[in-house]
Order: structure tokens, then C-alpha cells, then sequence
């Protein structure tokens, strides 16, 4: 008995010093991101989906959600998985893509309209990084410049923003995560980080025409510095698209409305404009046509051989006098 209560001793004073180093310690950056779709998707947002999912090692991808009006219930699946972070993508009509992004279980949430989507299997780039690596975020200066903006920003950090030490991470960081505004919108790109050797320069000659001799010409520039031996250079990856915010709520897929984007049209009422102003220009020349043959009629210029033709007896006239 003696023995067992040393050994349990030992272990809760290991505990308790493990604890006491925990809450005095740094503060861990725990970031988990649970990636799904709804019903409808086309094969460019699957694939879209699952480029993110090989850029964000930390995420947690599960099935497609059968509902579109009950968003809450992505609360308790990202509580069941254990991720405080969800990125929904919502398919409408199998045409338009609509993202939302939420921090769970209490919010904010931020809903916006993707377009311009272009995945990697289509850009076919050179570029390429390490999976599981981390990226470096790089926003643009103009999310500074207003408080929705600012909310949107600090959610795209923690949902691109690989931690240090997450699920199959590695210690590399070899790829860059752009964010820049312009139009009211997101552009959002992905470039490798190259890093590649100078080229042997030749021996140029000297300003009089005379020509170096052989040692000096063989003489190396001294490194002054650390990185004076590489050229480092950006090679996109993608894959690329374009984010319109639409509306910011205040919690997790509810509550009140903090901001809602006035300038932002619908694809649906864009669609409508362009068949009402095709409908408008049909019934425009079939009003004509049928004034242009009244007028002929009451000048009774509808005509054969010089003679008037002779009315059918299954005429409208005819019938309808």
C-alpha cells in the first residue's frame, strides 16, 4: 500500500505542476476549422472545397448538410467535432456560391458571395508548397480603414491563419495567403515562396574599352549579408477567387444584423434584368409588326397583282366583326 501511494503522490504532483506551468505559461493559439457544403454543389466548388482543405491542415471536412434554412445546427457539429470555426459554402440554384463563415458558438458570422472561381486543376500554375505548411497572411492596408472590415479580416486570420504546432502541420512556412480589397471586394490569391540562386554573371568590361585580367575577373563578390545568396521570388498556386460581403451577423449563424452591404446586387435580380430587357425588346417588334399591318390595311395596300386580296373566311376580321 505504501508503494501505490507514492506512485499516486508522484503523479499528482506531476499533474499539478503541469497544470501550474500551463496557466503560467504562453497562451496556445487552438484553432479549428470544420469545412462542409450544402446540397447542390457543382464540381468546380467540390473541387474549390477540397483545394482549401489541402491548404488548411488544421480543418476538419465533413458531409454535405441537408438543410439550408437550419444553419444553427452547424453549431452542434462543429461542438461535436470540436471546432471553433466553421466555413459553409451554400449552393444556389447550381449557379451561385454563397460563403459562410462563423466563429462558433458565438459568433460573429459573415456571410458573402463568391465568384471568379478558379481552381488549381484549371490554372494549371507552376507553382507548388509542402502540404500541411504554414502560410503567411498578407492583408491589404484598407481593412484597417473600416470596423466591418476589421471583423472580416480577424476571422479570415483565424480561419487561414495556420497555428503553430496544430494537426499535421510541419514546420515549414513556404507558401503566402494574399487579401486585398478593391471594388467593395476580396480578392483572395495564393504564391509560393521561390527561393532560387543568382546566375554566374560575366565579367564586364571596364569603362575605357580595357579588358579585366583573368584574376580579377575570377574574384567573388563577398557575402555581406545572410540572404545575399538567394533571389526570392513569388510563383502564384491558386487556386483564386473573389468575396462580395453581404451581410455580418452578431452571433454564430443568428441574431441581429450588424452590418448589411446596400451596393450589393443579387445574381438572381441580374437575371431578371437581362430576361425582362429581352421580353421588352420582343414585345417592342411585335407592336410594330402588327401597327405596320393595321396602317397597310387602312391604306389598302395589302394587295396581290395589283388587286385587293380577297378575305379568307377563317380571317380574325371575318370571325371577330
Amino acid at each position: 500500500m505504501a508503494a501505490v501511494y507514492k506512485s499516486l503522490s508522484k503523479t499528482t504532483g506531476k499533474r499539478d505542476l503541469e497544470d501550474g506551468e500551463k496557466a503560467s505559461g504562453p497562451r496556445r493559439n487552438k484553432q479549428r476549422v470544420l469545412i462542409l457544403s450544402s446540397r447542390g454543389v457543382t464540381y468546380r466548388h467540390r473541387h474549390l472545397l477540397n483545394d482549401l482543405y489541402s491548404l488548411l491542415p488544421h480543418s476538419r471536412k465533413d458531409a454535405k448538410l441537408d438543410t439550408k434554412t437550419k444553419l444553427y445546427q452547424l453549431n452542434e457539429l462543429a461542438e461535436l467535432y470540436n471546432c471553433n470555426n466553421v466555413f459553409f459554402f451554400e449552393a444556389r440554384k447550381g449557379k451561385d456560391l454563397y460563403l459562410w463563415m462563423s466563429k462558433a458558438p458565438n459568433g460573429p458570422t459573415v456571410k458573402m458571395h463568391l465568384q471568379n472561381l478558379h481552381t488549381m486543376e484549371e490554372l494549371h500554375f507552376t507553382g507548388n508548397c509542402l502540404k500541411g505548411s504554414r502560410p503567411i497572411l498578407s492583408f491589404d492596408a484598407s481593412f484597417e480603414s473600416q470596423p466591418h472590415l476589421r471583423v472580416i479580416k480577424e476571422l479570415l486570420s483565424h480561419i487561414f491563419g495556420v497555428p503553430k504546432g496544430a494537426r499535421k502541420t510541419k514546420p515549414f512556412v513556404d507558401h503566402v495567403m494574399g487579401f486585398t480589397i478593391a471594388d467593395g471586394k476580396i480578392w483572395i490569391r495564393c504564391y509560393q515562396i521561390n527561393e532560387t540562386e543568382p546566375g554566374k554573371q560575366k565579367p564586364l568590361p571596364e569603362a575605357n574599352g580595357a579588358p579585366k585580367t583573368e584574376a580579377e575577373a575570377e574574384e567573388k563578390p563577398k557575402k555581406t549579408g545572410k540572404n545575399t545568396d538567394t533571389n526570392i521570388t513569388l510563383v502564384e498556386i491558386g487556386p483564386r477567387f473573389v468575396l462580395t460581403p453581404i451581410v455580418i451577423l452578431e452571433s454564430s449563424f443568428g441574431g441581429p444584423v450588424i452590418y448589411e452591404n446596400k451596393e450589393f446586387v443579387s445574381p438572381n435580380q441580374i437575371r431578371a434584368d437581362l430576361r425582362r430587357g429581352k421580353a421588352g425588346k420582343y414585345n417592342a417588334r411585335a407592336e410594330q409588326g402588327v401597327d405596320r399591318k393595321v396602317k397597310r390595311g387602312d391604306l389598302g395596300l395589302n394587295t396581290h397583282g395589283g388587286r385587293k386580296a380577297e378575305r379568307d373566311a377563317l380571317d380574325e376580321k371575318m370571325l371577330f366583326a
